[in-house]
């Protein structure tokens, strides 16, 4: 739902869930990494065109923290949502979770900070629309996303 002060957060809130397979592992059984930043550039722009309406483009893929692994038969489920926007760009956050299906044990693996422009059927940046946060985890988002957008600039 759009209105003309902007898009709640929960508009782009996407969440999948993988199941990590052989072809997906390196040669100690665990996922690639390049295989999860696909996964997390994925999620990041789909929850950017649900926001924007439209396509997108990455702009950047940065401060991806890999925190643990996971390895065949574990299951990943990833989140993502918008979590600032600029004029035409927005700032997405990714969250992948690993879940060890014999114990159930669930472990943040990787957190990942994308950013996503909106463009027209010219390719051309097109302008996005406010993202307004609701919960707790999206105002600190929000509200930290300023200090992260600095970085990236310098």
């Amino acid at each position: 739902m759009m209105n003309m002060t902007g898009k709640p957060v929960s508009d782009s809130r996407t969440v999948q869930t993988r199941l990590v397979l052989p072809p997906d592992t390196n040669h100690l059984n665990t996922i690639f990494g390049g295989k999860v930043l696909a996964y997390i550039d994925e999620m990041a722009a789909l929850s950017a065109m649900k926001h924007a309406g439209g396509v997108v483009v990455t702009a950047s893929i940065d401060s991806v923290h890999f925190r643990s692994s996971a390895k065949v038969g574990d299951l990943l489920t990833l989140e993502s949502f918008v979590t600032y926007t600029g004029k035409t760009s927005m700032e997405v956050y990714v969250k992948v979770e690993v879940e060890h299906v014999a114990t159930g044990d669930r472990t943040l693996t990787t957190e990942s900070f994308l950013t996503m422009v909106a463009v027209d059927s010219d390719g051309d940046p097109k302008d996005v629309v406010p993202v307004l946060p609701e919960s707790k985890e999206e105002i600190e988002l929000y509200e930290s996303a300023r200090v992260r957008r600095l970085n990236r600039k310098r």
